[in-house]
């Protein structure tokens, strides 16, 4: 967005924030109103127009630079400086400029006094008596349409240095599968879309930086970098350690007891055979290799923590059965309740 239409744009109402608002509070909002309007969440064309508003609103209130700039071009616009009118040709007194635009230019401005002793700055008007805003915006370093403060540098017309345009701030939501596989998902940012991927393992709450997806440079620079942040849905199985995937391995008694291969589900839902060891117990592990993540940096394992379960409710012959079982197991019962009762510390 050019910056001449600053001038008709309420950024903080468009967030929702108080013109004092922190930095915080501005990223807060921003947040909230992402995850209502983000185009991959609601697919109306009323929340794509929103989210485009929101996301220019973000991009120049968290840019401090770019705060200050808006915030005096707005006083300025709404009368923060003063017009005097001339026969054909709007007088400009620039006694306000010091205080409007002090914060940009390190406090440094030229004061403008009625009368002869004094200076006064003019300016072409662009008809009805009112001043031309491409010379107003030309003092400060271009036309509106172009560079905005950026541009020529003043009097002297040398031309100022490239500069990298300002990052974007943008969010996505993945299901737990495509966090863990990769996915290409589609974006769409600043009115336009494209397509990126995501690469495997990424975590809720990551970030991740999409290279010349920001703004337009000025006066040649390169484009500013896309911030992509990722949050993923839960998955009621599995969870990430690393880049191995966890999941609970119920077991019955008898396959703690005796061991066995057990088949399971992976992500995919395919089966893989896993050795659960004889004498297995609640929250032993377990793992088949190369199930897990799997990217250029190596390939996470699946790892099974084993859960004994048992039925809700037991018979006469099963309860005959464990006792017999707890009565052969010899001092075993008295080794565990010294586990459960070491004493003081």
């Amino acid at each position: 967005m050019a910056e001449n239409e600053w001038l008709s744009k309420d950024f903080y109402k468009v967030l929702g924030v108080s013109k004092d608002a922190s930095a915080t509070d501005i990223t807060k909002a921003y947040r909230k109103l992402a995850r209502r309007y983000h185009p991959d969440l609601n697919k109306t064309k009323e929340a794509e127009e929103k989210f485009k508003d929101i996301s220019e609103a973000y991009d120049v209130l968290n840019n401090a630079e770019q705060r200050r700039k808006y915030d005096a071009i707005r006083q300025f616009g709404m009368g923060g400086a003063r017009f005097s009118g001339g026969s054909g040709q709007g007088g400009f007194d620039a006694s306000g400029f010091q205080d409007i635009f002090g914060s940009m230019f390190g406090g440094a401005g030229a004061t403008a006094q009625g009368g002869s002793g004094g200076s006064r700055i003019r300016f072409s008007t662009g008809g009805a008596g009112q001043p031309n805003m491409n010379d107003i915006f030309s003092m400060f370093g271009g036309a509106p349409g172009g560079s905005g403060f950026g541009g020529r540098s003043g009097p002297t017309g040398e031309t100022a240095r490239p500069r990298k345009g300002e990052d974007r701030q943008s969010s996505i939501t993945l299901t737990f599968r495509q966090a863990v596989k990769g996915a290409t998902v589609s974006l769409s940012v600043g009115g336009s879309s494209f397509k990126t991927h995501v690469p495997a393992g990424v975590r809720d709450g990551q970030r991740i930086r999409i290279a010349g997806k920001g703004r337009e440079g000025h006066n040649g620079g390169p484009s500013g970098d896309l911030y992509l942040s990722i949050n993923v849905k839960p998955s009621k199985r599995f969870t990430l350690d690393g880049r191995n995937l966890v999941a609970d391995l119920p077991v019955t008694v008898a396959q703690a007891v005796l061991g066995g291969k057990i088949s399971v589900s992976d992500i995919d839902g395919s089966d893989v055979v896993m050795k659960v060891p004889a004498g297995s117990s609640s929250g032993d592990e377990v793992r088949a290799k190369g199930h897990g993540v799997r990217s250029r940096e190596g390939d996470g394992d699946l790892i099974g923590r084993i859960r004994i379960v048992l039925p809700g409710r037991l018979d006469g012959a099963q309860k005959r059965a464990i006792r017999d079982f707890d009565a052969a197991s010899g001092d075993f019962a008295s080794e565990v309740e010294a586990k459960r009762t070491p004493g003081r510390e």
